[in-house]
């Protein structure tokens, strides 16, 4: 029988079977936390300063004090690593309010609950890197910045789980969410980039997308092969005719977009620059520098 993986619950570990919350955990009750998805390749795990710096971001956003260190939080990380003996991994690091009473008063949770989860996550099937993936333009707006904004990891994700329930009747692969005004703003879970005349384009940060860090990774490795990412507001008009189009996020990395509501993007195949942006992406999370080893 194999050994159950270890869970990190405030500075102790137990079996995924017994790794448990309290019901009157606010994270639980009203979605009030915080958390990243991280992912560890060949026993480096990738951006993981950068992870951290978010999840700190986003708790001083929603004022949730997190009771470690950033860097007793990425010792957690590593240990709950070390723990399951895992090279590979996609991690899952949650900081919810913690444990308080049936109202939704902050105050009545004196302690922040820290998680760590190590495991593996799938998105999609094994062709969506080399065909493509599907998509549909959904109904549900993200919020606006001045509301739950997205550039929040937070807990609440039900504006991105109704989008996901309408891809998933509609039987295509993932939604496109549009802000208030109209303009893409991003994938259910991922950032979006289109690809028009040899130029990048991606939403900007006002359109409540979410400041990702596999985004920020692939505007850079975009800039030393020679081509500048421009945020800009993009139509769907100009996400229908875009030359190519893809998403990128810590657990997708970088996916082509085939199709949008029934409109192929181009010719229906993943495009040259986003070939050569996966090859570039799937060579430096790889490279030792950009993160943190887990057995020093």
């Amino acid at each position: 029988m194999d050994k159950e993986p270890l869970i990190y619950i405030d500075g102790e570990y137990y079996p995924k079977s017994q790794a448990k919350i309290s019901v009157f955990d606010h994270g639980l009750l009203y979605g009030d936390g915080v958390f990243e998805g991280i992912r560890a390749y060949n026993g480096v795990v990738f951006k993981l300063k950068e992870h951290i710096d978010r999840l700190y971001q986003s708790a001083h956003t929603m004022m949730l004090q997190i009771p470690l260190t950033k860097q007793q939080m990425i010792e957690a990380v590593l240990d709950t690593l070390r723990r399951n003996n895992m090279k590979d991994a996609y991690i899952r690091l949650v900081v919810t309010r913690g444990i308080g009473d049936l109202g939704l008063d902050p105050r009545k949770c004196p302690k922040p609950t820290v998680i760590v989860i190590t495991g593996a996550i799938i998105l999609h099937g094994n062709e969506a890197k080399t065909k493509g993936i599907t998509t549909l333009i959904s109904w549900v707006r993200r919020h606006p910045v001045d509301a739950t904004s997205h550039e929040i990891k937070s807990l609440n994700y039900l504006n991105s789980v109704m989008a996901k329930i309408e891809a998933n009747m509609a039987n295509v692969d993932e939604a496109v969410c549009l802000d208030k005004n109209g303009f893409v703003s991003e994938g259910v879970g991922e950032n979006l980039f289109i690809v028009k005349n040899g130029k990048i384009f991606t939403p900007p940060v006002c359109s409540g997308a979410l400041h990702g860090i596999t985004a920020q990774v692939v505007s850079k490795l975009a800039a030393k092969l020679g081509h500048e990412v421009t945020e800009s507001n993009i139509t769907p008009y100009q996400l229908f005719n875009a030359d190519e189009a893809f998403f990128t996020g810590t657990a997708a990395e970088i996916v082509p977009i085939r199709e949008v509501n029934k409109r192929q993007i181009s010719n229906g195949s993943p495009g040259p620059m986003t070939k050569k942006l996966m090859a570039a992406f799937q060579k430096v999370v790889l490279d030792p520098a950009e993160g943190v080893p887990i057995y020093p």
